[in-house]
């Protein structure tokens, strides 16, 4: 059962490009994405973090690629990962060449920055052979020098002409397998450059914002900027930048799709944030239920209310859903329908057994 959403986000359309069996753009769901933070050279511990992103719900993982012995260790690396890998490259051509003939997806580079033409063209040729996609990724920390000269300082115009330049320089050898990104820091020119962007181009659109921060401030800031875009219909892919391990960017990006109802994965819960009112801790049993329901990938509703103010009214809209009552009576709902009182002792296993179950039902049907 689905909260049918109050506004339907009509997405701009784009092109659809591949990023290893990802497509992004069109009509195809907004991909979540990561980067590992391990010494990419450190193989086993780079494949166990894109392993762990993985299993957390993101579609793609970038990698950075330094030296040569980071971006020829993804031969190795990509034999043992399911998911598309982005290099990330800066600077020197031949780090893209490496990383496309080992093994990558996509390599995100900014061409402006790669080198003399002869060069741009190597990279090229090697994406093109490898089945490569490129994503051209502005950031306004590292503009080109005549454009910073131009405009004076990082601004909406300052991105977006850089990225066109950069476009022009791949389309102009006939690649056109590309997505575009023009990060800040800054969330409202961030938002501004991507608005600008989109009329301006039709290729997907990787969103961010990036050197967000830690956990707390760089969710909220990625939250508002993110959301403001997406709530426009902008944007085919997105990652959100933290200071903290990676799998907390994958359940952030998760979130924001899933509250936009632009896509749905794993049990979505609706939760108050209690008070005396309470039938049962809400808090702590909410933090044990995402804890103990996380394994479920299956979209799923829950809500999780401490009293019958609000409780009834949202187990009607959700698949499985618990009202606090008197005395540890707690009320559970199945598919909006109340079915039958539940111990406080028991609440927790019990609504875990019936997610459980629906989720089976809705996988099979």
């Amino acid at each position: 059962m689905s909260i049918r959403p109050f506004r339907d986000i009509k997405r701009r359309k784009t092109k659809v490009i591949n990023v290893g069996a990802v497509k992004v753009g069109g009509d195809n769901p907004i991909s979540v994405q990561s980067m590992t933070n391990t010494l990419t050279t450190d193989i086993k511990a780079t494949i166990n973090q894109i392993n762990e992103i993985h299993r957390e719900g993101a579609d793609i993982v970038r990698v950075s690629c330094p030296d040569e012995a980071s971006s020829k260790a993804l031969k190795e690396i990509t034999k043992h990962v399911d998911i598309p890998i982005v290099a990330d490259i800066h600077f020197h051509y031949k780090r893209a060449i490496e990383a496309a003939e080992n093994g990558a997806s996509c390599l995100r580079i900014n061409p402006g920055n790669i080198g003399s033409k002869d060069k741009i063209k190597e990279v090229i040729k090697a994406a093109k052979n490898n089945g490569c996609s490129i994503r051209v990724g502005v950031n306004a920390g590292s503009l080109e020098k005549d454009i910073l000269e131009k405009f004076k300082e990082p601004c909406p115009e300052a991105l977006v002409q850089s990225a066109q330049r950069n476009i022009q320089i791949l389309e102009d050898e006939d690649f056109l397998d590309l997505k575009v990104s023009v990060k800040s820091s800054d969330v409202f020119l961030s938002i501004a450059a991507y608005r600008q962007l989109s009329k301006a181009t039709d290729y997907p659109l990787h969103l961010g914002i990036t050197e967000a921060g830690g956990f707390v401030p760089g969710s909220v800031k990625s939250s508002i900027g993110l959301g403001s875009l997406l709530l426009d219909g902008i944007g085919d892919t997105i990652r959100i930048s933290l200071s903290d391990n990676p799998v907390e960017e994958v359940k952030i990006g998760n979130e924001i799709l899933k509250s936009l109802n632009l896509r749905n994965r794993g049990v979505r819960i609706i939760s108050c944030p209690s008070c005396a009112r309470q039938g049962f801790k809400v808090i702590e049993t909410v933090k044990i239920l995402e804890q103990k329901l996380s394994h479920i990938k299956t979209p799923i509703t829950l809500s999780v209310i401490g009293c019958v103010v609000n409780g009834p009214g949202e187990a009607a809209m959700t698949d499985v859903g618990i009202t606090g009552g008197q005395k540890g009576n707690n009320m559970l709902y199945l598919s909006g329908v109340q079915t039958t009182k539940v111990m406080t002792e028991d609440m927790i296993s019990r609504v875990v057994s019936e997610v459980e179950k629906k989720a089976l039902e809705i996988e099979n049907n």
